[in-house]
């Protein structure tokens, strides 16, 4: 149990909310957590929430360079994503993902991109190295915004595929 299972919970932003509510919809008792600064990279919503680095799952999206479509890699956050691995998988190249893109197939800025919820199907992979730990953090929506859950939860809750994404 973290220190934030113990505290007493703040009315939540709009998009925080519509996270929290795709997460109780899913059937998952997780409580998202809005801090007071925002926590845009994983070293910072680490030092936030008293982890490692490697217990960040950073969602990223990016967008197959053929097709548009968007693509969702989930990772830990002391990795870097091996793009071209991710793009045999796809069976295309992947090319970066403008802020606008961001926001209209997810439905969330960059910084607090969640791992469901989306406003579009995303072709989605998560890191196989964030299995290893029995807890994990993800943003919620909203820069402040994280929840804290299990990595099978993880991959139930996104609905990706497993790879090593390094």
């Amino acid at each position: 149990m973290s220190a934030f299972d113990r505290a007493t919970p703040a009315p939540l932003s709009a998009s925080a909310q519509k996270v929290q509510d795709a997460i109780a919809a899913r059937g998952f008792p997780h409580r998202v957590f809005e801090l007071e600064a925002p926590v845009r990279t994983a070293a910072d919503a680490a030092r936030a929430v008293g982890c490692e680095v490697g217990r960040i799952a950073k969602s990223l999206v990016f967008r197959g360079a053929r097709t548009g479509r968007g693509v969702l890699v989930i990772t830990s956050g002391a990795n870097r994503v091996a793009e071209e691995k991710v793009a045999a998988l796809l069976g295309e190249p992947l090319a970066k993902a403008e802020p606008a893109f961001v926001r209209e197939a997810t439905g969330f800025a960059i910084g607090g991109v969640p791992p469901l919820g989306h406003a579009t199907r995303l072709e989605t992979f998560v890191d196989e190295d964030l299995l290893r730990y029995d807890s994990i953090w993800a943003a919620a929506g909203h820069p402040n915004a994280l929840f804290e859950l299990r990595p099978a939860e993880l991959l139930a809750m996104a609905g990706g595929r497993l790879m090593g994404v390094r």
